[in-house]
């Protein structure tokens, strides 16, 4: 057997069974959509920290992380920070949105912002930015899919076929289970890729250079610009100050604002269930260290890739590791893929629904009609994300940071809902029309001046926005946005 049949053979075994955990909870929840999207509200500490940190570290950590410490060195390490500090209000205002979710049955952010600003144009306004949002982070993780299997196959495997056949898998079990196949497998997904990332992040360092230690010596004597924050930029340059900065802001801004992350609070058990996550998710950040070591195994390795993010499978391919343990890797890479992209696909389509159609239509689809729709638009989801996926020459990370630029916009109506009464829902729309135009416009014109993260300034106009076309609009009810906040603020 040729060594790139053994790996397709890994890899096939990995799939069916990642298949078999996401199809095996598909009867547990209640023919409805809380069921369908919420799993019915019972996500234990288990299931919530492996879907949190398995959904953020995603593609982009797995082979865009060790593509940015090769390429770019020291800048990779604007993943660490935002991942700390994004994570740390949400111990408040998850529990303040699942609180809400138990009350009023809300299931996204879209119909959680709707009930607060009485108006169901938010909905349909928020959602749009979502699946803007969204849709280039599932293009991100099939990508990630395609780019390994390629490289690890020796092109037997085409980038196409193999992000088909990934995600084939995962539209199958978020078909048939919802997000209870999307919990479960993330367990499952999490635990196989944090084991296969630190595995080679010791090894490979050990094998190439004799060990961690004598592999940053011969960089620093070699390269020492790769070591020095904020390091290098996509050309080679020195990366700035303010565009470190604000792409650590942005991120932290925006990591819980992703739907499919927020979204997680209206399924958690209990309040005590989310506060745990939160506590216990920079554990998580460890998967990120091994995954950076493998990358700067390969600023002095003899070769590089043609594409910066193929620096991993490249190494694995290159320095003469058995098919087996090249197979394992690929599917830790598609762990690392299918973890995120099963809850971006899951949660956009839930949005579609729940939010944009559900809002336009402006009435209520019966559970079982809602809960159907879904199913269909994760499939549409699935096939648009493919489609972008194809043709993109962007970098895995890149992606990912113009994919922030518009979900970052979602904080100022989450933040007003909850802290600011005289928010009202004119303000906004006008402020996420604002925010996400000018965001827009900055990554096609490709313009970032002082090269501040193009979300910056579309943030800024959201905010100026939302302030003032509220203080110049009518004031929302008081009566209902007093006991909005009060039972956001009410303790089980």
């Amino acid at each position: 057997m040729t060594d790139w049949a053994i790996v397709v053979a890994v890899v096939a075994a990995y799939l069916v069974t990642n298949l078999i955990v996401g199809l095996m909870p598909g009867r547990r929840s209640t023919d409805t959509v809380a069921g369908y999207v919420a799993g019915d509200r019972e996500f234990g500490t288990l299931v919530m920290y492996f879907v949190t940190g398995a959904s953020v570290y995603s593609a982009f950590a797995f082979l865009g992380g060790p593509g940015w410490a090769f390429s770019r060195g020291a800048a990779a390490f604007y993943i660490l920070g935002y991942g700390v500090l994004g994570i740390a209000p949400y111990f408040v205002i998850g529990p303040w949105a699942a609180r809400l979710g138990r009350r009023y049955g809300f299931v996204t952010q879209g119909a959680m912002l709707a009930h607060r600003f009485q108006s169901r144009w938010v909905a349909v306004a928020a959602g749009l930015v979502s699946v803007i949002a969204m849709l280039p982070y599932v293009a991100l993780q099939m990508r990630g899919a395609g780019i390994v299997i390629e490289q690890v196959t020796d092109g037997h495997v085409p980038f196409a076929l193999g992000a088909a056949l990934a995600y084939g898998v995962v539209l199958i079990y978020v078909w048939h289970s919802g997000v209870m196949g999307v919990g479960w497998t993330n367990v499952f997904q999490g635990v196989f890729m944090i084991v296969i990332a630190w595995a080679l992040g010791l090894y490979i360092p050990a094998k190439l250079y004799g060990g961690i230690g004598p592999m940053f010596e011969q960089i620093a004597a070699l390269r020492p610009e790769m070591l020095t924050a904020p390091g290098l930029d996509s050309v080679g340059n020195r990366w700035t100050p303010g565009a470190y900065s604000s792409a650590i802001i942005v991120s932290s801004i925006g990591l819980m604002m992703w739907p499919h992350l927020f979204m997680k609070a209206f399924a958690a058990k209990d309040d005590a269930t989310i506060r745990r996550t939160i506590v216990l998710f920079p554990t998580f950040q460890a998967f990120l260290l091994p995954l950076f070591l493998v990358g700067f195994a390969g600023v002095l390795y003899a070769s590089a890739p043609a594409n910066a993010d193929a620096i991993m499978p490249h190494i694995m391919l290159t320095s003469g590791l058995p098919a087996v343990v090249v197979g394992l890797f690929c599917a830790g890479a598609l762990a690392a893929s299918m973890s995120t992209g099963d809850a971006l696909v899951h949660g956009a389509a839930s949005i579609c629904v729940t939010d944009v159609y559900g809002g336009i239509r402006g009435d209520t689809l019966s559970q079982h009609d809602q809960r159907r729709l879904i199913r269909w638009f994760a499939i549409a989801v699935g096939v648009l994300g493919y489609a972008i996926a194809m043709p993109s020459g962007l970098s895995l990370v890149g992606m990912l940071l113009a994919a922030y630029g518009a979900v970052v916009q979602l904080a100022p109506p989450v933040y007003a809902a909850f802290l600011w009464r005289r928010a009202t829902a004119t303000g906004v729309v006008a402020g996420l029309l604002a925010g996400i135009l000018i965001t827009a416009a900055q990554i096609v014109a490709d313009w970032r001046p002082y090269g501040l993260h193009e979300g910056v300034l579309g943030l800024t106009a959201n905010i100026i926005t939302l302030v003032v076309i509220s203080l110049a609009s009518d004031p929302p009810e008081a009566s209902h946005v007093s006991e909005w906040i009060a039972t956001s603020r009410q303790a089980d």
